[in-house]
């Protein structure tokens, strides 16, 4: 098993409880999240800034 660092951009236009469902879809397709955070939010494109450690089995 391995540790593994994300980063990724979403769409914040979209209500809490889908941004939510949103972010966890996309972190599961890269592995088992282990935490994540919003890091970062732009108003003026609307977009959020996640950061997400994830393991996967190699």
């Amino acid at each position: 098993m391995t540790t593994h660092f994300i980063s990724a951009e979403f769409d914040a236009n979209e209500s809490p409880q889908q941004l939510q469902r949103e972010i966890e879809a996309e972190l599961e397709k890269r592995g088992d999240p282990l935490r994540w955070a919003v890091t970062d939010a732009n108003p003026d494109t609307g977009k959020v800034q996640v950061e997400a450690v994830v393991t996967r089995q190699d």
